[in-house]
């Protein structure tokens, strides 16, 4: 099939993008002391946004002006996504990039390029040498974690793409899933597991749950829903980013009425309600804690008014804070009764007028 222009174009473009990465990776190879830092800025290189004018040379559009990247991109499309599919479409192109990668392999960065550049390639190239496939598996997974958590550091998501494929088209497609070794697999759950709530995918969790491997100890922990919310639990005792932490609990209220074992259930109710007092160890802030209580309560509303006193009990046991909670419950009172007021005055007005 003859290549139009605007797709030599791309591909032009795209095999040019491909030969600088291989420079600056040569160039780490050759400098030990500069290493780190060449790599860390190719990782933020490849991590850019496109803009308007590198989209004109990179992608290749239909008859409407529409390209199939930009009609698939969730969010912002970055040079990795394009990067990604191209590697995938030009198995070849990538192919020295690999090689270098293999002798960095051990070194910061080289796995978060890794997962950027071939997590499409990996899923959808035969490899028969079981060694290099469950090297490429484990910094796949090392690689997306760390991205995923410049996302949380930053409450940004960049990296959402990558999410969105690892969960919908390998966590969700057998076929793609079963390429990689099963510990890689095991591990690959186990990672969106802590991820999926922060992008928005709540909608797949039961899909997720239904295609969850089994696991060598499921015998002493329980079923998926268990592993998934062990690992949610650990993942919000790592959050420190407000935002992101009041995300994760407003997204936590999908798991009601979810079977876990009384182990379980006990260690997320225990989690939630770290983050209900003021202090340590968590120091949360006040947005925090009537974030936990909402939560706390909408999935565990049995118990709610006694745990309300025990905590006002401990509460009254440390009168450095009762200045705060005098001036917050005053405030709240104030407000409640102006909103009052405000609504009682609009409703009087807007009574004429119907009649």
């Amino acid at each position: 099939m003859e290549k139009t222009p605007s797709t030599s174009r791309s591909s032009a473009y795209l095999d040019a993008l491909t030969q600088e990465i291989k420079k600056k990776l040569t160039r780490a190879l050759a400098s030990p002391a500069q290493r780190r830092n060449l790599l860390q800025d190719l990782f933020a290189d490849i991590a850019l946004e496109v803009d308007e004018r590198a989209k004109d040379a990179i992608l290749s559009r239909d008859e409407d002006g529409i390209s199939s990247a930009e009609a698939d991109a969730d969010g912002p499309l970055c040079f990795f996504d394009v990067l990604a599919d191209y590697y995938v479409k030009v198995s070849d192109s990538g192919k020295d990039i690999l090689d270098l990668m293999l002798q960095l392999w051990s070194q910061s960065f080289a796995s978060h390029i890794f997962s950027l550049l071939f997590h499409k390639w990996l899923f959808e190239v035969q490899l028969d040498n079981q060694e290099i496939l469950l090297r490429y598996s484990s910094a796949l997974v090392q690689g997306a974690t760390n991205v995923f958590w410049i996302d949380i550091q930053t409450n940004t998501r960049r990296f959402q793409t990558l999410f969105r494929y690892l969960l919908e088209e390998v966590a969700l497609e057998s076929s793609r899933l079963n390429r990689i070794p099963i510990q890689a697999q095991r591990d690959l759950y186990l990672l969106l597991s802590r991820f999926i709530l922060f992008y928005n995918s709540v909608d797949k969790l039961e899909s997720f749950l239904g295609h969850f491997p089994e696991l060598p100890n499921a015998f002493l922990v329980g079923g998926p829903s268990d592993f998934f919310v062990i690992e949610l639990t650990d993942q919000l005792q790592k959050l420190k980013v407000e935002p992101v932490l009041l995300h994760y609990l407003s997204q936590m209220k999908v798991l009601h009425g979810m079977e876990l074992r009384m182990t379980t259930s006990t260690r997320l109710k225990a989690c939630l309600y770290s983050f209900t007092s003021p202090g340590g160890p968590m120091y949360p802030t006040r947005a925090v804690r009537h974030a936990a209580w909402d939560t706390l309560d909408s999935l565990f509303p049995v118990g709610r008014y006694p745990r309300h006193l025990i905590s006002l009990f401990f509460r009254l046991l440390y009168p450095w804070y009762w200045p705060s909670s005098c001036w917050n419950f005053v405030v709240s009172c104030i407000k409640t009764l102006l909103y009052s007021l405000v609504g009682l005055i609009f409703s009087r007005r807007e009574k004429p007028r119907r009649c």
